[in-house]
């Protein structure tokens, strides 16, 4: 087993301004043991691996223990304790950055949500031993340690989602699931690959895409296909087939019966009307 009280700081020189690392530790608490009250410059993640203890914030205090973590603020004034009796142990990692914010958010955390559980505390934990690793001031350990600290949050993320209220709310599982099929229709993708990547069942995804879009997942993708194709048919001289496959369609022939059964002729008579439309625009 590691050092139960290890610490490792980095230098104020940074590397990185979107997300950056500030320093870590991990510690096997005395009863009683407490910070603060104290304000950070910084954002800072507890995560409590045995043992209970308070947090305080607000004038609001949080009993935590094993599984659970809690977050501070830059500039926001706090107080945590160890249990008198089962004193907690905790790792603890400080960040910041200009997307330190956003990150948290993604989670669902800040503000007024500043207590989590996650399940990976294992996991998180090994990824900060692997930090106090890289313990020297070069380029090499640098770069391992941002690259650590994208893994750490990659864990927290896949561990609390369960834990943290409000973590993926309905309209963000559809918001990435239209981003998905955005940067995904030109592939032969099906509903099924967008619900595995949001990792929610097709149903659940169906009935969320329905609520907050008024259409199915596969009708927004039929639409967002045969719209690009539609645009290509006024604007280029590609051939039917390279149309098709450019929007996701393996078969010209279905791509086709698609096209007719939204724009109501087939795609070679659609282009034909554009060309006479912008013929008689010209005469005029």
């Amino acid at each position: 087993m590691a050092n139960e009280n290890l610490f490792l700081y980095k230098p104020v020189e940074r590397k990185f301004s979107d997300l950056y690392f500030c320093y870590c530790g991990y510690e096997a608490c005395a009863p009683l043991h407490s910070f603060g009250p104290a304000v950070r410059p910084n954002y800072l993640i507890h995560f409590i691996m045995d043992g209970k203890g308070t947090f305080t914030i607000d004038n609001t205090t949080y009993q935590l223990g094993a599984g659970e973590g809690f977050i501070i603020e830059p500039g926001k004034q706090t107080f945590y304790q160890a249990d008198a009796k089962d004193p907690w142990t905790y790792f603890w990692i400080g960040f910041d950055g200009t997307l330190a914010k956003d990150m948290l958010s993604k989670m669902g955390l800040g503000k007024t949500h500043l207590i989590f559980r996650c399940d990976n505390g294992e996991e998180m934990r090994d990824i900060i031993f692997d930090m106090l690793k890289y313990n020297r001031a070069n380029d090499a350990d640098e770069f391992m340690i941002e690259a650590l600290l994208y893994k750490l949050f990659s864990s927290m993320m896949k561990g609390a989602a369960a834990g943290i209220p409000g973590t993926v709310k309905g309209n963000e599982y559809v918001r990435k699931a239209i981003e998905f099929i955005q940067n995904n229709y030109a592939r032969q993708i099906h509903v099924k690959d967008v619900a595995d990547y949001v990792n929610i069942n097709r149903g659940y995804l169906y009935s969320l895409f329905k609520s907050e879009t008024n259409m199915s997942p596969q009708e927004y993708l039929s639409n967002l296909r045969l719209t690009r194709a539609a645009e290509q048919l006024n604007t280029t001289n590609y051939s039917i087939e390279v149309i098709a496959t450019s929007n996701g369609y393996g078969d010209p022939v279905v791509f086709t019966k698609a096209f007719k059964k939204m724009h109501g002729i087939s795609p070679s008579k659609y282009r034909q009307s554009t060309v006479e439309r912008s013929r008689k625009s010209l005469e005029e």
